[in-house]
């Protein structure tokens, strides 16, 4: 059995869709919780290391010095070229890991909006999750720019930097394609400060898009998970070779 370790920020923002994928390639998975845990005490040679969201700025070690602990973690495992995925906040993390700037950016994009992939992007498996196939869920008010070496993979309208990959197993996703229908729910009682604050943002048009597109992207992000855990096999076994 393989090992997936998690580092979640806050307990709403979990694996989702893709702790299913997870469990189907024979991953355990072990959930590292910051603020509380030691992040120290990971393994940096866990087989894949995910790093998810939260409502926290990867700049902000002032307040949150465990995000310290995150950066050098990501920088030993992006140097070695293990597998490693960042959604949202771990996504500006990798970014800021690799050496580029993470900042505010001019709005907030909050909500389900499609993703357009660059000629890169249409060759990994982000092509199941285009915007001729599903709408994605975005989350976020901060933004990156683009780590020099990196593969820049995906915009959307509002921000151009939404994924990248980096040499053959790392992947940085600004947008949320693990979240559920369910989980949403939780979503929306944890940032409901953020959503009262956001001009044209509220519960009810939140909800009413995800039941528009969550069947969707459920579907989509099941592939998606799957051919990208995937490649990291075929990855690992073309380097075994």
């Amino acid at each position: 059995m393989k090992h997936a370790t998690v580092i979640r920020h806050v307990a709403f923002e979990d694996l989702g869709s893709l702790a299913e994928a997870l469990d189907l390639y024979n991953y355990a998975v072990r959930y590292v919780e910051a603020g509380t845990d030691d992040l120290t005490s990971i393994n940096p040679s866990t087989d894949l290391l995910v790093i998810l969201g939260g409502p926290i700025g990867a700049y902000d070690e002032r307040d949150y010095p465990f995000l310290l602990d995150e950066l050098h973690l990501l920088e030993c495992r992006l140097a070695a070229d293990s597998p490693t995925l960042g959604i949202c906040l771990g996504a500006q993390l990798m970014a800021r890991a690799l050496g580029a700037k993470v900042y505010p950016g001019s709005q907030k994009e909050i909500g389900w909006f499609p993703l357009t992939l660059s000629s890169t992007g249409q060759q990994t498996p982000l092509v199941h999750l285009t915007g001729d196939k599903t709408a994605v869920f975005h989350w976020h008010g901060d933004t990156f720019d683009l780590p020099a070496g990196a593969s820049h993979l995906a915009t959307s309208t509002l921000y151009h930097n939404q994924a990248f990959s980096w040499k053959q197993k790392g992947l940085a996703l600004q947008f949320h394609p693990e979240v559920t229908v369910q989980g949403l729910e939780q979503w929306f009682i944890g940032h409901a400060c953020e959503i009262g604050i956001t001009p044209d943002i509220t519960v009810a048009k939140l909800r009413e898009d995800t039941v528009r597109h969550a069947e969707k992207l459920s579907i989509q992000a099941s592939k998606f998970w799957q051919d990208w855990l995937a490649s990291l096999s075929v990855s690992k076994s073309a380097v075994n070779v």
